[in-house]
């Protein structure tokens, strides 16, 4: 404990040596010092973004797409009050990072006790591992619907996804969050397009973002509305986002980290605002194309797909479903790998060649995602995707409770402490995850899932 709060008083984190820093060929590689105000902004622009990735990964799609189907438009607050507490939480993750330097993994190993922090090592390997396993499926799914290509060699091929990584990290990360921003801007053009096609109401869309009672007293539509509020907030965007915050080269006195800590959370809190957009447009779209032609629940990216060019009466439509899939799955198949090394690096202080790192938790992922598939077919592949989403949730307090924890401690925040009205809101925001969550995997472990 001695040698995180010297840390903390001293010099802002890992500073004084980047060798020891998560991501650290990146570590403060990107300077925003010096110049305008607004060219100073434009230069914390980039995390934000990897983070928003998260939030609309393939495994999230399946809940609003069976929301939409089933109820139409009334679970579009449940999406409203999720974004509204990734915002939250994405925002003192990114004044943790800020005022203490560290990453929340490197926080975990030098703040907890080894028994402690190994075994929160183990479960935020497990999320990410959990995460590209959607992005497997997903990904997988998509080449099947654009080319063709057997799931189960869309699997196989998911692997040959570290080229691109490295690619695009010899470039330089600010290359790699471009890659991210236009595969958002990808998904975000699609779903446009898509609903141009399904000409939503935008009455009944205004109304669906009222919380509705109905929303409470139907246990169907209370599940699904769980099932979004739990699986939103991933757990390793926490991790990510206090890690990748250090590749800006940022003042390190008080009115340089201030100044930080605003632009990251401007940064932040835009692109999960866009991914709300982003998320609620799955909603609407499956509310206007399945909701409203009496479809039922579709709860499989497949049959969405199928549904649409009947419904929508265009052929356009499910190609850019498919399009946007692929998008989605490459750009979140990144943020997992940075997570991967944040955590690894953090927790551990284990460095790994980026192509190791990354084929490990590729392989871990491709086994059971190809097995499944083998033996059970799209369907199982689908309850596979579901079963990511229960492990994340599993996860999930683990990371946020931290998170909190360390940020309300003024030792370890000295005068960047957080206003208290954020920690109240945030701490209530952990206890309603951990409530939330609980409630998923007791559902799952009893047959209600």
């Amino acid at each position: 404990m001695a040698a995180f709060e010297d840390r903390i008083e001293s010099a802002p984190g890992l500073a004084a040596n980047p060798r020891e820093a998560s991501l650290d060929q990146s570590y403060r590689s990107i300077s925003v010092r010096g110049g305008s105000p607004l060219r100073r902004f434009i230069g914390f622009l980039g995390p934000g973004y990897l983070v928003a990735v998260g939030y609309m990964d393939p495994g999230n799609w399946a809940t609003s797409i069976a929301g939409g189907s089933q109820f139409g438009y009334t679970l579009l607050a449940a999406v409203l009050l999720s974004s509204l507490m990734a915002i939250l939480l994405q925002a003192l993750c990114a004044r943790f990072a800020i005022a203490s330097g560290l990453d929340l993994a490197e926080a975990c190993r030098e703040y907890f006790p080894r028994w402690l922090s190994f075994p929160l090592w183990i479960l935020a390997e497990l999320a990410i591992v959990a995460t590209d396993l959607a992005e497997v499926i997903g990904t997988a799914i998509a080449l099947q619907l654009l080319f063709g290509l057997p799931l189960v060699w869309g699997v196989v091929v998911t692997a040959l996804d570290v080229f691109l990584i490295l690619y695009l990290q010899s470039k330089g990360f600010r290359r790699l969050e471009a890659f991210v921003a236009s595969m958002i801007l990808v998904i975000a053009v699609c779903f446009v397009g898509q609903l141009i096609l399904a000409q939503p109401s935008v009455a009944a869309v205004l109304e669906g973002l009222i919380p509705s009672p109905d929303i409470v007293t139907n246990n169907q539509m209370l599940y699904l509305a769980l099932g979004i509020l739990g699986a939103t907030v991933m757990p390793h965007n926490l991790y990510l986002h206090t890690g990748v915050l250090h590749t800006r080269a940022y003042e390190l006195d008080h009115a340089g980290r201030e100044q930080a800590i605003k632009y990251a959370t401007i940064d932040s809190s835009a692109a999960l605002g866009f991914a709300f957009l982003v998320n609620a447009s799955i909603l609407i779209l499956a509310a206007a194309a399945f909701y409203g032609s009496g479809s039922g629940q579709v709860d499989d990216l497949t049959d969405a797909h199928a549904l649409l060019q009947p419904l929508l009466g265009s052929s356009l439509a499910p190609i850019l479903f498919a399009v946007a899939l692929l998008a989605s799955g490459l750009s979140s198949t990144v943020t997992a790998t940075l997570a991967g090394q944040i955590v690894m690096q953090g927790f551990l202080k284990l460095r790994l060649p980026i192509v190791v790192r990354r084929l490990i938790t590729r392989g871990i992922a491709i086994v059971p995602a190809a097995a499944v598939i083998v033996a059970y077919g799209e369907k199982g592949a689908a309850e596979l995707l579901v079963l990511s989403q229960v492990v994340l949730s599993l996860q999930l307090p683990f990371a946020v409770i931290p998170l909190v924890m360390f940020s309300a401690q003024k030792r370890k925040m000295g005068a960047h402490m957080p206003a208290l009205w954020l920690l109240a809101v945030t701490s209530v925001i952990a206890v309603v995850i951990v409530a939330l969550n609980a409630k998923l995997v007791w559902d799952f472990l009893h047959g209600g899932f």
